[in-house]
């Protein structure tokens, strides 16, 4: 790689980081009124190691799961999505057969 575009990778991924991380919950955004529900769950799911870092930095104010959220719904689109950026169950699959 060249070096102008290493530059250009380290500049896109801290942009990408910044906006992954502008949607973390356990922010103010939902309310009993307005819960989060499955695609919050599943997209919360999916960034939930940014969120895990996020959370460490920030002393409580962020967590990686969102309380205020429609219940099941909200736990499904969660596992749906976490289960989706560690590998999921194809990943496991894959290893136990190769």
């Amino acid at each position: 790689m060249t070096k102008k575009r290493l530059v250009l990778a380290a500049v896109l991924m801290i942009c990408v980081l910044f906006l992954l991380s502008s949607c973390v919950p356990g922010h103010e955004r939902f309310t009993a009124a307005d819960p989060a529900g499955f695609f919050w769950g599943l997209w919360h799911g999916m960034i939930v190691w940014i969120s895990f870092i996020i959370s460490i930095f920030t002393s409580g104010d962020y967590t990686i799961y969102e309380v205020m959220n429609t219940g099941w719904p909200y736990n499904l689109g969660f596992l749906l999505g976490a289960s989706s950026s560690v590998g999921g169950i194809t990943g496991g699959i894959i290893r136990i057969v190769f």
